[in-house]
């Protein structure tokens, strides 16, 4: 591998493609049991989640080197265009080029699931697309980017969250039930709980540099409050979930939340939030097994 190509997986940021996929892993393994589940449509599905979420990696690394938002003081890795790897021309490239694939992948999946009879779905699903390439890009692009003015957020819990399980499920099954409803809900609060950790670590910087996320809004002890709730919500809605339904291995997605507990106690006792970076692998690490686990629940029964 050329040095070029390191630098380009270092820009993707490949630790973060796990938690990408856990609503696409929710909802897809929730139509499992549908007549019109398909398993090319599950890949499709994979790779255009996994392509949305290299964009907004790359289109992260450009938005907060041009703005100045990574520099010397910022906790966490170096980034690309940071540290001098990769220019801002090449990284526009890179999320250009990502995003004309990942709408190809969009487009040829839309079509097998929904062809030439359901035009109105396809037309829906074809705009989502298109708004999950302009969310991935405009959370620090431009002079409006949301991730500055404290929305960030809401739309990791509308696009990792509502829109990745529901969105996956409607694919496969063209029908939406109240119990895939819990689980984008779940999906979505264990992704914020994920970025607002990110935003904890990096508060004090952000801050300083006037990236207005809700951490910075917040303050550093609701910040805190706020990150209890997103995981006690979650927690709950799980143990809701799968003790009302009967599959036969219901208890498997139950053991993410030992992992889930001992990083609720484990911010509880954080007194540096700087020192925070080790419990963002553990929580999207945690969400991704829940997503994993939950596909193997619904496989086996």
């Amino acid at each position: 591998m050329t040095n070029k190509a390191r630098v380009w997986l270092q820009a993707a940021r490949l630790r973060t493609l796990p938690l990408s996929i856990s609503g696409i892993l929710v909802g897809n393994g929730y139509s499992l049991s549908h007549p019109r589940f398909s398993w090319v449509l599950f890949y499709l599905m994979l790779t255009t989640a996994i392509l949305f979420q290299i964009i907004s990696n790359f289109a992260n690394d450009y938005g907060d080197g041009v703005k100045g938002t990574d520099n010397a003081n910022r906790v966490g890795p170096q980034r690309a265009l940071q540290a001098g790897l990769l220019t801002p021309t090449e990284l526009k490239r890179g999320i250009f080029l990502t995003s004309l694939l990942a709408l190809v992948v969009s487009f040829v999946a839309l079509f097998l699931a929904f062809g030439l009879t359901s035009i109105p779905y396809f037309i829906v699903f074809l705009f989502l697309s298109l708004a999950s390439v302009w969310a991935a890009i405009s959370y620090t692009v431009g002079k409006n980017a949301y991730g500055y003015s404290g929305l960030g957020d809401l739309f990791v819990f509308l696009f990792f969250g509502l829109l990745s399980v529901l969105g996956s499920y409607f694919v496969q099954t063209q029908t939406i039930t109240s119990e895939v409803v819990l689980l984008a809900l779940v999906v979505g609060f264990l992704s914020v709980g994920v970025l607002n950790l990110n935003n904890m670590r990096d508060r004090e910087n952000d801050a300083t540099v006037g990236k207005t996320t809700m951490v910075v809004w917040l303050g550093p002890a609701r910040a805190k409050s706020y990150h209890y709730l997103l995981l006690v919500a979650a927690m709950t809605l799980i143990l809701i979930v799968f003790i009302k339904e009967t599959y036969t291995y219901f208890w498997l997605p139950f053991l993410a939340l030992g992992p889930l507990g001992l990083h609720f106690f484990r911010v509880s006792r954080n007194k540096n939030p700087k020192t925070l970076d080790p419990e963002l692998k553990t929580l999207a690490l945690s969400t991704f097994a829940f997503s994993v686990l939950s596909f193997i629940t619904f496989y086996l029964s």
